[in-house]
């Protein structure tokens, strides 16, 4: 397998986000992108010199010859959070008077509501790109001295180990919610599993190497995380396959949904596996092999014995309308002030997130 680059520059920008993005009403690129001597040229060459030379090891980014105005960033997942060995794609555009203003921001969500702070029509709520209705000016977006390599360290923190509690206004409640942020993991990584899926299927361009060979090496451990986190053995998340992660009780609601997942993925990164090692050299397939080893002997879970039980959403909403009236002041104190675009984690509107195998099954049903 070849090398993959962390920093490169490539031409074909057919499926940016901002492609059709920062052109003059008469369909030409703005001046002071082609313009080698204006301020904004000049800032944005010296951004690429800052990610060539200093970027994380799980951070890979593209820039573009004939649009220096654009950016593609894939992220990798953390171990140890619900996001590991995920990817997570971002492109950016710099505005025509960067760095006045802070670059714009798009994440390719696939429609799949992972991370309070990405919203499933792919905007980034993030301080430094202005973006958050409730605003640490501390943390804002400065002309002088905040870079696009920040902006990409600050997604990299959102894709953290709990990423429930990226809205402020839940940690006064930390003991409380410990339970729904454990929840909140098991659909995290159920809707990660989902975008793999999204991203075999159709991996973004200047990246597919990336994707399939990345899938590809980690199949195995991936395949071996989902058995451990159905059966019990581990929490979402803290999987090694050393054995020493800590046994943990399983959902049942999430113990089925990714049972109906796991089929699809398993089936997607062998097929993946496959195709890599037929295209490789004989000594690359070796390695390859090496790397995926224990994809045919994962564990296969029994799809038909483990669905979503029918639960009775009435008898629920009666409760949570019982409990919601008796805190009904903390609950117009704390959460209706927040908008559901800014990341915040309210239950009423973001999919019932006390009751997570019902909004998870919505998202999932349909693969």
């Amino acid at each position: 397998m070849k090398q993959f680059k962390q920093f490169d520059i490539v031409s074909d920008n057919s499926d940016h986000y901002f492609a059709k993005s920062n052109f003059t009403i008469f369909g030409k690129k703005k001046a002071c992108f082609t313009n080698e001597n204006s301020r904004v040229h000049k800032k944005i060459m010296q951004e690429w010199e800052i990610l060539k030379n200093n970027l994380p090891e799980s951070i890979y980014v593209r820039v573009y010859e004939e649009r220096i105005d654009l950016l593609r960033v894939v992220i990798v997942g953390d171990a140890r959070t619900p996001y590991h060995d995920g990817l997570f794609f971002f492109d950016f555009a710099f505005p025509s008077n960067y760095p006045k203003s802070p670059p714009e921001a798009y994440y390719h969500a696939h429609g799949l509501d992972l991370n309070p702070n990405l919203s499933v029509n792919g905007m980034v709520h993030l301080n430094l790109l202005h973006t958050l209705k409730r605003k640490n000016e501390e943390k804002l977006w400065n002309p002088s001295s905040s870079t696009i390599l920040q902006v990409l360290s600050s997604l990299q923190l959102v894709l953290n180990e709990k990423p429930y509690y990226n809205d402020p206004f839940l940690d006064i409640f930390n003991s409380f919610n410990e339970e729904a942020s454990k929840y909140y993991n098991n659909i995290v990584f159920l809707l990660s599993c989902k975008t793999m899926l999204c991203l075999l299927r159709k991996p973004p361009r200047n990246f597919e190497d990336f994707v399939y060979e990345h899938f590809c090496c980690r199949a195995s451990f991936i395949l071996q995380a989902c058995n451990a986190y159905i059966e019990g053995c581990a929490r979402v998340g803290y999987y090694n396959n050393d054995g020493s992660h800590s046994s943990s009780s399983t959902i049942e609601e999430f113990e089925a949904l990714m049972c109906k997942l796991y089929p699809d993925l398993k089936a997607a990164l062998t097929k993946n596996a496959a195709s890599i090692i037929e295209s490789a050299s004989p000594i690359e397939a070796v390695f390859i092999k090496f790397a995926a080893d224990g994809l045919d002997q994962s564990h296969t879970t029994n799809n038909e014995d483990l669905r979503p039980s029918n639960l009775d959403v009435t008898e629920y909403l009666c409760i949570f309308g019982l409990v919601l009236f008796l805190i009904s002041p903390i609950f117009l104190l704390i959460f209706m002030p927040h908008d559901k675009n800014t990341g915040c984690l309210f239950w009423l509107s973001r999919g019932m997130r006390m009751f997570p195998g019902d909004y998870c099954y919505e998202q999932l049903k349909n693969i």
